[in-house]
């Protein structure tokens, strides 16, 4: 990368629109600069620092600007952007310097949930300069972005792994283990081009116009076979205006799929259990990242629409100690407590204790549809049988077996009732045909928006 590049004037220049950089702090021995601006006309405000002077590191006059940031930010209700490339507190400060960190983490954690706060990392970001982004609530990485408490030099000397920058804070620990980061660039026009999108979909959330909605068929290219896996993130990009579609954390928790985009013109979330992945069975990783998803929708007044195919919830030792039971919970308080519209289409299956997490009527859901075929039960029918009739199966001749089995299950779906029963039970509201199922989704989302939209009354937590 030139010098030209990490340049945090250019780097502003770039990622507001052309023409509208107001630079108003430019004092260079600070190490970071702050301008107004617009982002597809969308009034933000914005900072940068400078790697060039001291690394990037935050000192207390860099700390003071990047309060001032958000006290600007605060009055004026808009979006700001963090452009992070530092080492972190200025070791020649001491505490003072880590005082002045902790001024910043303040003042994010005061405006989460109020104004949207994205980062964008250019650069190594270490210590406070990585707590910051994980603060804020959306993190854009660029191919040279790092973000990591502590340098590889440090962990030798502590710990005596040898790991380089990648290793310990590139896209592979934090698109993929971590969860840090919600958008891995391969270069740093893709970065910029993912951070300005970001910022209009949570910066200027448009109306909805129902006429700008046409259907098309979002079960094209599904497998016709009840038990055969698909990926569901063309179903829920077709759902979505067309080119709208932003996949949040496509590589973390790959069995939930969660996106921002576009219906009708007004921003929307979409989560989606993806068969493709652990046949879309929610486990404790799954859980956090949908809960969080909900509570930053929510927080901002961003409708969802929730794609349902689930068996359940991953059995096993590793998911009880890791903490299914308390990280699972995380998804059914953040359903239970949004107040966005929320619209739920089961698309084939949903099953246990995750039928009720993804969005259920019982969590609030504002509408829930159905495909024709989809099942609603405490289980599979032939694992129900399996319980239910054990001891008939168990003394049933080997070769009889799969038939009794079969039968049983059969007669167990007819006795549950499967959506039939949920739609007269006004636990689903109707069952929607796969063709009809973006104009069902935008009336009932339109239905219930208010103006201005309902926002949650909380923080954008880390989870």
């Amino acid at each position: 990368m030139s010098e030209d590049a990490r340049d945090p004037i250019v780097r502003l220049a770039r990622l507001l629109d052309p023409g509208s950089l107001d630079l108003w702090w430019d004092g260079a021995e600070s190490g970071f600069r702050a301008a107004n601006g617009t982002v597809h006309s969308t009034p933000v405000v914005a900072f940068a620092a400078d790697p060039a002077r001291m690394g990037g590191a935050m000192g207390t006059e860099g700390c003071a600007l990047i309060a001032d940031v958000y006290h600007k930010a605060t009055d004026h209700q808009i979006p700001v952007i963090g452009i992070w490339h530092s080492g972190g507190a200025r070791l020649t400060e001491g505490v003072a310097g880590l005082d002045a960190v902790g001024r910043i983490f303040a003042a994010m954690t005061a405006v989460s949930g109020r104004i949207p706060q994205i980062s964008l990392v250019l650069g190594p970001a270490a210590g406070g300069a990585a707590y910051g982004p994980a603060l804020t609530d959306l993190v854009v990485l660029g191919p040279d972005g790092r973000v990591f408490v502590t340098g590889p030099d440090v962990v030798a000397s502590v710990t005596g792994e040898q790991a380089d920058q990648a290793l310990l804070g590139g896209p592979e620990p934090h698109g993929r283990a971590s969860g840090v980061v919600h958008v891995v660039s391969p270069d740093d026009n893709a970065a910029f081009t993912a951070t300005r999108a970001l910022i209009d979909l949570l910066g200027a959330p448009g109306r909805l116009d129902l006429e700008a909605v046409h259907d098309t068929d979002l079960a094209a290219g599904l497998p016709t076979e009840a038990r055969k896996t698909y990926d569901v993130r063309p179903i829920a990009e077709r759902l979505l205006d067309v080119g709208t579609a932003i996949e949040l954390q496509p590589e973390y928790a790959p069995n939930v799929v969660t996106m921002l985009g576009r219906i009708g013109g007004r921003t929307v979330g979409v989560i989606a259990n993806n068969p493709q992945r652990l046949g879309g069975c929610l486990d404790w990783p799954s859980a956090e990242k949908a809960a969080r998803f909900v509570r930053m929708c929510d927080a901002f007044g961003v409708p969802l629409a929730v794609l349902v195919d689930t068996p359940g919830y991953l059995p096993g030792v590793g998911q009880e100690w890791d903490g299914v039971v308390r990280r699972g919970a995380k998804l059914l308080h953040a359903f239970g407590a949004a107040t966005v519209p929320r619209v739920t289409v089961v698309t084939r299956k949903a099953f246990g204790g995750a039928y009720i997490a993804m969005n259920s009527r019982s969590l609030g859901a504002t509408r829930v549809f159905a495909w024709p075929g989809a099942e609603i039960a405490v289980m599979g029918a032939v694992a129900a049988v399996r319980v239910l009739h054990r001891r008939a199966l168990a003394a049933a001749e080997e070769s009889e077996r799969p038939a009794l089995e079969a039968t049983l299950a059969a007669q167990h779906t007819r006795d549950a009732g499967g959506v039939d029963a949920a739609v007269a039970a006004g636990i689903v509201d109707d069952i929607i045909a796969p063709a009809r199922t973006r104009t069902a989704v935008a009336r009932a989302i339109a239905g219930a928006l208010t103006e201005p939209p309902a926002r949650g009354a909380h923080s954008n937590m880390p989870l």
